[in-house]
């Protein structure tokens, strides 16, 4: 209707008046593009909540990795771990993925997940002196007098020795390290954890602990996860299992 008058007051045909409307539209949008980008994805951020100024978000296409210290019209600003600044365009937050650690945060828990490569060359079935010696852990002592009775009434039937079932000495430090996470007031026992093994590969096999630190902030995880380690290695030689690593003899191909 505005329009339809302003072309009778002018004595300019409607069509022209709307033709040179877009036009003028079209200038405004290319010059205006990202305030309006970032005025659609500012309110789509602020609906679904996807990002908070202090929220710690990894976003590795604009190289950013730290926390949200500004959100404006059209940027978002990342203080990265380094001190460094990222500035990122609003609306790729909305177009591209990221990663916002907000919810791990807010959770009771910062996820464990590690493993250490056994040799297989020292997996074995436990020996009588093995077993004696192991029983005696508190952690393991009703797990290992449960299983010897389970195996002896499984193999009483059994009269060769390749039908039999025994202890090995991998499948025990498992057991050892289940009860161990279990027992460790560092871990979150209302999440999951385990302890696991994994598909061989050249490196040895795979035993991977899988639990949630009870403790978040970065400095007391790392020590959380490095403590754990740090036991994992030393208790090794108990159970007379190696850990894996290239020697320092061995061949590299190419090379005489």
């Amino acid at each position: 209707a505005v329009i339809v008058a302003i072309g009778l007051f002018t004595e300019k045909d409607v069509s022209t008046l709307l033709a040179g409307l877009t036009a003028f539209a079209a200038v405004l949008m290319l010059i205006f593009k990202d305030s309006l980008l970032g005025l659609v994805a500012g309110i789509q951020l602020s609906a679904n909540n996807m990002v908070r100024i202090g929220d710690w978000i990894v976003m590795p296409s604009s190289g950013a990795d730290g926390d949200v210290i500004e959100i404006n019209l059209t940027t978002v600003k990342v203080q990265n771990f380094d001190k460094t600044i990222t500035t990122i365009p609003t609306y790729k937050l909305v177009s591209e993925s990221f990663t916002n650690w907000r919810g791990m945060e807010e959770s009771k828990g910062r996820r464990i997940k590690r493993s250490i490569n056994i040799d297989v060359g020292s997996i074995h079935y436990l020996t009588e002196e093995e077993i004696a010696t192991l029983k005696e852990s508190s952690l393991l002592n009703s797990y290992m007098q449960e299983k010897m009775k389970d195996l002896e009434e499984y193999n009483a039937s059994r009269k060769n020795r390749l039908d039999e079932r025994r202890m090995t000495n991998v499948g025990t430090f498992r057991e050892y390290l289940e009860s161990w996470i279990a027992s460790n007031p560092n871990i979150n026992q209302e999440m999951t954890h385990m302890v696991r093994q994994l598909q061989p590969t050249p490196t040895g096999l795979p035993i991977e602990i899988y639990c949630f630190s009870a403790r978040q902030r970065w400095i007391d995880y790392e020590n959380v996860q490095s403590d754990i380690f740090d036991h994992v290695f030393a208790i090794l030689d108990l159970f007379n299992l190696k850990a894996f690593q290239f020697s320092s003899n061995a061949v590299v191909a190419g090379k005489s």
